[in-house]
């Protein structure tokens, strides 16, 4: 099986001649290569598969599916050679009344 998985940019930089950056997978950090995302900057959300940012995608969508991923452990786990962190929860300072989006 072969995952696009959805990361968090958190720096770019060139590494022989390539547009490269560490991506954060809701806890785990990669290497991925941004040459086909050239809009990626830090912070931004980006789907990499086999090493490669394919897209770029926007946070809710990213949160979404690492929930999804989450839920198949083993299949993220051959992808990335590690599982997913269990997903933080929220403080009650996180949380603001009204804000929470229905499901």
């Amino acid at each position: 099986m072969c995952l696009g998985i959805p990361g968090r940019v958190m720096d770019v930089r060139e590494d022989a001649g390539l547009r490269m950056a560490t991506v954060d997978f809701g806890g785990v950090r990669r290497e991925a290569c941004l040459e086909y995302t050239p809009e990626a900057v830090p912070g931004m959300y980006v789907i990499v598969h086999v090493g490669f940012a394919i897209t770029v995608v926007d946070e809710e969508e990213a949160r979404r599916t690492l929930d999804v991923l989450r839920a198949m452990t083993d299949a993220v786990a051959g992808e990335l050679g590690e599982p997913l962190p269990a997903r933080p929860r929220p403080g009650p300072s996180a949380r603001t009344e009204g804000t929470e989006r229905p499901r």
